[in-house]
Parts: C-alpha cells; structure tokens; sequence
C-alpha cells in the first residue's frame, strides 16, 4: 500500500470525512486554486496541512481528470533534451527489480521514488546529461562517486550522478541494494 493510499484510508479518522465527502464540500465551496483550498480545509475545519495538501491536489486533479498515468510521468522526464538519458533510467530500474517483487515505483513529475516499506532511492534526470541517483544509506560514509548530504531537500542522504549508462555498475548495484535492504 502506497503512502498515499494510506492517507487516504486513514482520512475519516483523522479529519472527520472521507475524500468523496471533502470533495463534495469543495465542490459547494465553489474553489478551484489550492491557496484557497487549503486556506478553507485548514481554517473552516481545522485540517491539519499534510491533509489539507492531499485532499487539494487530489481534488484539483480530479477535476482535471484524473491524475496523469505514470508512464506519461516518466516519458515526460525523459523526452525532448533529456531522451538520451532513459536508458540510465532503464538500467537502474533493471537492477532494482532483481532485488525483490517488493520494489513500488512511484513517478512524480520530476522524478521516480523507489520505495520498499519507505523510500529508499530516487531517480531524477537532473539536467540533459546527467541523472542523479539518490539513495537513502543512513550511516554510511560518502566515497568515490557516492556523494554525501543533503540530497532533494532531505528526501535522500547520498547522491551519485550518471552521466553514462555504463556507470550503472556494480558499485552503484551495491549501494542501490544496501539502500533497499536498509528500507
């Protein structure tokens, strides 16, 4: 179950009303920017902000029709300037799946998070050379090519960038599979 779905399921209990029911009041309150949903989820009922933030983007999304399919994510990242790099993406995604049925690919917009139990790698087309593999790997000391700190804001503690898909070897196979079995 996505972090997502979890939200989701837990929404009744935690804001008193389930998404259909939230997105029934939207529709009576008439708004359609997420400042101005969020200002009413959190002021008129005391919605708490990770919440109010779901129920706005799914709501926003809905009636956009629907989120986009998350093959059109990842075909939106690696287009244009950035189409040299899909088999990079191909490639780590090859070796993730060798590590267990387990592995849930979540495509975001400018991104793809690699989760098992939680997150424990990113995948980014940074710029039109170069994908930036972030990797969850707590307590480990950056070397060589793995990169430390603050990685996405904080959403990753190592980075290593890939300009070629022959760097996808074993050393990034290595530390992609410690980031999964420490998730």
């Amino acid at each position: 179950m996505s972090q997502l779905d979890t939200m989701i399921n837990n929404m009744p209990e935690k804001t008193g009303k389930a998404l259909t029911e939230w997105y029934q009041v939207l529709d009576t309150a008439g708004l359609a920017k997420h400042g101005e949903i969020m200002k009413l989820l959190k002021g008129e009922y005391g919605v708490s902000h990770g919440f109010a933030n779901t129920i706005s983007s799914l709501y926003r999304q809905q009636a956009e029709g629907g989120p986009p399919p998350k093959e059109d994510l990842v075909d939106a990242q690696y287009a244009g300037a950035k189409a040299d790099l899909k088999p990079i993406y191909d490639a780590v995604l090859a070796a993730v799946h060798e590590f267990g049925a387990d592995v849930e690919l979540a495509p975001k917009k400018s991104y793809v998070s690699l989760r098992r139990s939680k997150q424990f790698a990113i995948v980014k087309a940074a710029t039109k050379t170069r994908v930036d593999l972030g990797l969850n790997l707590k307590g480990v000391e950056p070397e060589g090519r793995l990169e430390g700190g603050k990685v996405f804001s904080g959403m990753c503690t190592h980075k290593v960038a890939i300009t070629d898909v022959r760097q996808v070897d074993a050393d990034v196979i290595n530390w992609l599979r410690q980031a999964y079995e420490m998730a």
